[in-house]
């Protein structure tokens, strides 16, 4: 099997460079090998990353003192005579010198030669056995087995103390997370107690945010005095973070890994993660169908390319979620964007600046600063980019005799720019409770511009054609603003895995544009100018996201557990659009017939239960969930009087929709076959709503050749999805197969038919949509995780699937076809600091995506709607590569050159085949787009931030010790 694995990662490389045309060289010479202090050093600073960075999934309290400081000179004994000010009342003592937070100094190492990181975490509550009452005066030392240089031999060493508060609340933080530890309690009139402790960090690598964050975030619980504690095992990983952690259940792309991301925004992210298609503008689809975007696990108006990368910690891809998320996004599943947060003790950030190929800046930083029982955390970025998409489009028109042929020429070019802004702190009120307030500010304009030569033939019956040339000019300018803020409480029980969380959030997003279009009519390209029309809309959106959610765990054993919680969601959207002809001298004039105010208003209740055991190597989850959905909207229009010839009346529509409640079951099935392989089969049951601008019913006549319309009779679609996988880890590899089925009902899809204009009476064609009958996508899914060599990492990924909508006789449907999708990602560490990062991607002719909810977020640049019954999209692909050189001490500093589409092979070529029409529509987007990036890190792991300290410690040391040391 394990031949046969090899075997395949190495044909997807070979096969993905033919497809993509890559070049390579077979007379190079092997990269030689990183030298061991080089990699130890590496592997050591990035498992601190990785730890670090894991803990800020979930707001786990911590007590902000750690309980590791003592003025010099004074025993343990006497100490407990001191007050302090923090929330341990009595001040601890350090016995050996920054053992606690700089990790082993000088020789002292762990036995691998590496370093141990000092980012771990213990803490937990001293009580009385029978009262379960906080022991008062309670002393906690913190031993640990250390080699002693002079004596050339191991000893055990107090390393942390501390006299207990009348809450019994003891904490130590920034301690070395490679190694044994013993918990020494010693209180008058008490049965002393010694606890072998250690971090159980084989979690660490976890694609559970849960189980990551509780790697080096350990809660001992309640410790009681007069029983015999219990023997944690100790486990050490010494595993560097990959790029890309596979799962059965999710995928987690870590960011910080990814060169060509630095600088770019969310969508340069998503062009890498597997199992993600990412076309030109920027619009995801995951296994062929558009996913539902979240932020830190919440709605969001914000598009993905209004998320700056730096900001991103890592996105999770759940292709199939369970009961316990929300039920949208039945079709293709969620990505969950988590944004960076930082929790180590004392201060640490970044700075950034880039410059790319047409001009185009981004600069920005982040600062995190922790003391005492705050930690805060703040961000801010300014982006600014120009983009140029040229493009060709040919259209057959047959609605009517005579017959239309249309050759369009576009060439568009598009400036933006954007500020982004985070804040926000987490207040540890103990151990166990923590609250986090946080803010997110975006504001930006774009300012598009579009040049078209448009030539247009008149073709009818008898063989007579009568041509027509018009250049036309379009102008855009937006601006957008959007703020978000959350309010959110964690409360940690004394049994370990067992909290109870609640939050809120409010997202708040305003967009106003101007679109005005001049079109120049010719009778032919060489001819006289014949006459000019001129038209202008004035558009204003608003929209809002209100989420309230809690959620309770309670583990019954070490294997069972219960998860329950609640949550509701309002979305209030509101859409005004005035249309205007300009005439001869410049008046605008306004068109009622053509305009309209939109408002709308919907709302989800859920509640959902999940229950998790595992029965030897046979593991289960089965979960339920219940929502119950509503959604009203009103649409103020005017309209021909047919009772008053000339005439116009004013008209408010109005349509509602109440759904009962639906059930939405989740099973998980998992068979450990042994250490190294494991199999698992899921179902669940999904839905996707109809959106905001699949429900609108107001007809966009800014482009009068591409003319749209949402459907407010739109039903919501439903899908049973089926998945297998297996998946082997062997070595530093892994390797996972999903064969998975997907069967949705009342399918949201686009469809085009003919209405009348209401202005010119003329016949015209309307992009909208319907709920088409069925649908189903099915396919093969091969992912592949690759330590080739010390220094070559591979990861391949390869989709085999197929797709077909069913709707109704009468309308006409792209039939199913076997099509595939292959992603690869190379990563080389090289000499000298240098790392190189390649990545390909490539996609047959493929049905275009059959389904799936508009984007709220999840689409690319402006967003996105769901795909077309009625066309195919035509081969593409290409590869994108970055360069990293690291320097200064402790690479603090880098430079990142990257490039995008090196080969310009990369379009969109989309053929659209329906009763009145074909279309054939051609385009590029920054072919051979390049940019130039630089980041500094900078920090000092402190406890005692502000508080004066009596040595002097080393400036340049991102991971300095602080405690002060005492002579025992």
């Amino acid at each position: 099997m394990k031949i046969l694995l090899r075997c395949y990662s190495s044909g997807c490389l070979l096969f993905l460079i033919s497809a993509a045309a890559f070049s390579q060289d077979s007379t190079r010479k092997p990269l030689p090998a990183i030298p061991m202090d080089t990699l130890v050093s590496t592997i050591t600073r990035n498992l601190q990353d990785t730890i670090s960075h894991d803990r800020l999934k979930d707001s786990v309290p911590l007590t902000a003192p750690d309980s590791s400081r003592q003025k010099p000179g004074i025993s343990l004994a006497d100490s407990t005579h001191i007050h302090a000010g923090d929330s341990v009342r009595h001040k601890s003592r350090t016995t050996l010198a920054a053992a606690g937070s700089a990790g082993f100094s000088s020789s002292r190492r762990n036995g691998s030669g590496r370093q141990s990181p000092a980012i771990g975490h213990f803490y937990g509550r001293i009580v009385d056995a029978k009262t379960n009452k906080g022991l008062d005066g309670t002393s906690v030392q913190l031993v640990m087995t250390l080699f002693d240089s002079a004596a050339h031999s191991r000893r055990d060493s107090v390393i942390r103390g501390a006299i207990t508060p009348s809450n019994g609340d003891f904490s130590f933080e920034n301690l070395p997370i490679l190694g044994s530890y013993q918990l020494k309690l010693t209180a008058i009139g008490y049965k002393p107690v010694n606890q072998h402790i250690a971090f159980s960090l084989t979690d660490a690598q976890s694609t559970d945010p849960e189980q990551r964050l509780g790697a080096v975030d350990k809660d001992l619980g309640n410790i009681k005095m007069e029983i015999d504690p219990t023997s944690l095992q100790q486990v050490t990983v010494t595993a560097d973070k990959p790029l890309i952690q596979l799962g059965i259940d999710r995928k987690v792309y870590n960011v910080e890994k990814d060169l060509s991301a630095s600088g770019g925004t969310a969508v340069d992210i998503m062009k890498n993660i597997p199992s993600l298609a990412v076309d030109i503008d920027g619009n995801v689809t995951l296994r062929n169908a558009p996913p539902t975007i979240f932020v830190d696990g919440r709605p969001t108006t914000l598009t993905l390319d209004q998320i700056p990368a730096d900001e991103i910690e890592s996105v999770e891809i759940i292709t199939n979620p369970g009961a316990k998320f929300d039920a949208s996004g039945g079709v293709s599943g969620i990505l969950n964007i988590v944004m960076k947060k930082n929790r180590k003790a004392g201060y640490n950030g970044a700075l950034r600046a880039g410059i790319d190929k047409r001009g185009g800046y981004n600069f920005g930083g982040n600062l995190n600063i922790k003391e005492g029982k705050f930690n805060f955390f703040g961000s801010a970025n300014i982006n600014h980019r120009k983009t140029i998409s040229p493009g060709t489009t040919d259209r057959l028109t047959f609605i009517s005799n005579p017959e239309y042929q249309l050759h369009q020429v576009d060439s568009n070019v598009n400036s933006s720019h954007f500020v982004f802004g985070r804040l926000g702190f987490d207040y540890f009120l103990d151990n166990r409770n923590t609250f986090t307030i946080s803010g997110t500010l975006v504001h930006g304009t774009s300012k598009p511009y579009t040049n078209s030569n448009i030539t247009q033939d008149t073709l009818y019956d008898n063989g007579y054609s009568n041509s027509s040339f018009t250049q036309r000019y379009s102008n855009n300018s937006t601006e957008f603003k959007n703020k978000s803020g959350m309010l959110s409480f964690k409360h940690n029980f004394p049994r370990s895995g067992e909290d109870w969380t609640a939050d809120a959030n409010y997202t708040n997003g305003e967009t106003n544009s101007i679109n005005q279009t001049n079109s120049y009519l010719f009778e032919n390209p060489d001819g006289p100018l014949s006459s000019i029309y001129k038209q202008q809309t004035n558009s204003s959106a608003k929209n809002e996201f209100i989420t309230a959610q809690t959620d309770f765990t309670n583990p019954f054993t070490e294997k069972s557990k219960l998860e329950a919680g609640g949550r509701i969601a309002v979305r209030n959207i509101g859409n005004l659009n005035n249309f205007y002809t300009v005439d001869s001298i410049g008046n605008l004039v306004y068109q009622p017939l053509l305009s309209s105010n939109y408002n709308y208003h919907d709302q989800v209740l859920a509640g959902y239960i999940q229950y998790t055991n595992s029965v030897g190597k046979f593991g289960f989850q089965l979960g339920l969930r219940a929502e119950n959905s509503s959604y009203r909207g009103t649409n103020s229009f005017a309209e021909k009087d047919p009772n008053n010839q000339g005439s116009l009346k004013d008209t408010i529509g109005s349509f509602s929709n109440n759904y009962p409640v639906s059930l939405f079951p989740s099973v998980f099935l998992t068979q450990k076959l042994n250490d190294d392989q494991s199999l698992q089969l899921n179902y669940t049951r999904r839905i996707d709503r109809p959106s905001f601008l699949q429900l609108s019913p107001y007809t966009d006549y800014s482009d009068s050749l591409n003319l749209s319309r949402g459907n407010p009779n739109l039903k919501p679609q439903f899908t049973n999805s089926f998945e297998m996988s297996y998946q082997l880890n062997y070595q530093k590899n892994t390797f996972l197969s999903s064969v998975y089925y997907k069967y949705t009902t009342d399918l949201i899809t686009r469809y085009q038919t003919k209405e009348v204009n209401p202005l010119t009476d003329s016949t015209v064609l309307i992009n909208t949509f319907i709920n088409a009958n069925s649908s189903y996508i099915g396919g093969l899914e091969l992912i592949g995780r690759n330590s080739l060599t010390s220094w070559w990492d591979l990861t391949t990924n390869l989709n085999f699937y197929t797709s077909k909508i069913n709707a109704a006789d009468s309308i006409q449907t792209a039939p199913a076809s076997l099509s595939w999708f292959a992603k690869i990602n190379m990563t080389f560490k090289m000499p000298k600091n240098f790392t190189l990062q390649i990545t390909g991607d490539y996609t047959s002719k493929t049905v275009l995506p059959p389904g799936g909810t508009a984007g709220t977020g999840g689409g690319g640049r402006g967003g996105t709607v769901s795909g077309n019954a009625q066309g195919y999209s035509l081969p593409t692909g290409g590869a994108d590569a970055s360069l990293k050189y690291e320097f200064l001490k402790n690479k603090a500093a880098s430079l990142t050159f990257s490039m995008n589409d090196i080969f310009a092979t990369r379009r969109s070529d989309v053929f659209i085949n329906s009763q009145y029409s074909t279309q054939h529509t051609l385009r590029y987007r920054d072919p051979q787009f390049f940019r130039l990036q630089f980041n500094y890190r900078f920090g000092k792991v402190d406890v005692s931030l502000f508080k004066r300290k009596p040595k002097q410690e080393d400036p340049d040391n991102l991971q300095n010790g602080t405690d002060t040391p005492l002579t025992q």
